[in-house]
């Protein structure tokens, strides 16, 4: 019996795409935080947004474990950069570098329980190398 080669082409690609969409699901940061954690990707994507232009994932998700847990998210980039975070029941907030913040924007805040999608876009559309900072406590 004769295989075609070529079926296995859309298997192969289809496990490629999911594994690649689902990073930064597979790392997820979970608090309490005993120090400082910074991670590292490129900031913006296809999606346009109301947060500048986004990655179809987020960049990275957060597990908040206990109720009212103050943290602080900081992203430090180039180009215009945003930063969108949003929790499980839709809600998001979003926030613009300006010209005075040199590419730095700051969330600081008390967060609920549950799980956090992080975002880091770019206004003008374009990709940058960021650093997103999350801290826990004052």
């Amino acid at each position: 019996m004769k295989l075609n080669r070529n079926w296995l082409a859309i298997p192969t690609g289809l496990a490629i795409a999911l594994t690649s969409a689902t990073v930064a699901f597979a790392n997820p940061i979970q608090t309490p935080l005993p120090n400082p954690i910074s991670v590292t990707g490129q900031s913006g994507g296809t999606q346009s947004s109301s947060c500048g232009y986004i990655a179809s994932t987020p960049n990275q998700v957060v597990r908040v474990t206990e109720a009212f847990t103050s943290l602080r998210f900081k992203v430090e980039s180039g180009g215009q950069p945003t930063l969108m975070i949003t929790n499980s029941a839709g809600r998001s907030q979003c926030v613009m570098a300006d010209s005075f913040s040199g590419g730095t924007i700051e969330i600081p805040g008390i967060w609920d329980q549950g799980p956090y999608s992080v975002f880091v876009g770019d206004r003008g559309g374009n990709s940058h190398t960021y650093t997103l900072t999350i801290t826990q406590g004052n």
